[in-house]
């Protein structure tokens, strides 16, 4: 069983999740905050089979694409109309994913507690 924490574009989120719970992959959704724009990001973490992993893995790339986005520095947006000083094209999106290997994995389940190797 691995771990999997896959670290997108909060923009991304809602698609990647709707993919793998439809694959059959379990997914906890968890708001985070960084990168260059400290823009909005959601980390995902999913519990794996270790014969699936590449078929997450295939998800996450198909749904969490790269693209540009275009930024400026606030301190400068009153020069703005004049010349583009502070625009900056910043590449965004994407993934990063962590895949770790697990040692236990536990259910609580009310009335009982099922373990799975």
């Amino acid at each position: 069983m691995k771990l999997i924490v896959a670290i997108i574009q909060a923009y991304d989120s809602d698609r990647l999740l709707r993919a793998v719970t439809d694959a059959g992959f379990g997914a906890t959704k968890i708001v985070s905050t960084g990168g260059f724009l400290r823009m909005g990001n959601a980390t995902v973490l999913m519990g794996v089979a270790d014969d699936r992993v590449q078929e997450c893995l295939d998800i996450i790339q198909a749904n969490c694409k790269p693209r540009v986005e275009v930024a400026f520095d606030p301190a400068e947006h009153e020069f703005i109309e004049w010349f583009p000083i502070g625009v900056h094209d910043v590449m965004v999106g994407g993934a990063v994913v962590f895949i770790v290997r697990v040692s236990d994995f536990v259910r609580v389940i009310p009335d009982q507690v099922r373990s799975e190797p």
